[in-house]
């Protein structure tokens, strides 16, 4: 039998024993269901351009930030996209369309009490533009000032799938990623998240369970969220 290396053994006990100090989360799909609306706005955007897509052109772009949500199906149909601009008017008629429509998903609010019970620091760490993240906290009426950080899509030059937002948010905190609890609902954010070095709880809001199955935990949204991801 093979003996484990002092070192190695050492490595792995102090990993296992890390406390969460802290939560990261993703906004679309976790804290609100803007993705139909985003969508939307999106489609409406390329129709006034001149090119007809649909909701399933989005699909593989889901949770990369609106740089690559609108660049990629610009690039798949070879269509001419204006980075700035064309996402500026999106971001127009996604605030018009949102407008009282927006909501928290179910087990928000009492997720984040518990998260504040228990002292731990919160993050939002969003791929999306810090215009597209404000509009969203101010339509769910989610005070900013639960957040010891909010982080965007352009606060990192590489967006998720690689870690970047993850690492960023939780030195932001003050905190190592492998002190945090991510909150995700894409692939490519569970991908980041567990790249970063952090636990990850998915959410089946976006993608099925069989697409999430690279995280520590999944549930439904965050009223079913497992005690024990808040419990290591």
């Amino acid at each position: 039998m093979l003996k484990q290396p002092a070192a190695a053994w050492f490595y792995s006990y102090i990993t296992v024993n890390i406390m969460i100090k802290g939560v990261l989360f993703d906004m679309d799909g976790v804290l609100v269901d803007s993705e139909e609306f985003i969508c939307r706005a999106g489609i409406e955007m390329f129709r006034e351009k001149g090119l007809q897509v649909s909701p399933d052109d989005f699909k593989p772009f889901t949770g990369m930030g609106e740089n690559r949500y609108l660049g990629g199906v610009a690039e798949k149909y070879n269509f001419p996209f204006d980075l700035e601009k064309d996402k500026a008017r999106t971001y127009e008629i996604y605030k018009e369309i949102v407008n009282g429509k927006l909501k928290a998903l179910p087990g928000v609010c009492d997720f984040i009490k518990k998260c504040r019970d228990r002292g731990m620091k919160m993050a939002v760490a969003s791929s999306a533009d810090e215009v597209k993240v404000m509009i969203n906290l101010e339509e769910i009426e989610l005070d900013t000032s639960l957040f010891g950080a909010l982080i965007n899509g352009n606060h990192v030059e590489r967006k998720k799938p690689f870690p970047d937002i993850f690492i960023r948010a939780a030195d932001e905190l003050k905190l190592g990623p492998e002190e945090c609890l991510v909150v995700e609902d894409a692939v490519s954010g569970v991908r980041a998240a567990k790249e970063a070095g952090s636990r990850c709880l998915a959410l089946t809001t976006s993608f099925d369970r069989s697409e999430l199955r690279a995280a520590d935990w999944i549930a439904a949204d965050l009223s079913e969220a497992p005690t024990e991801c808040l419990e290591w």
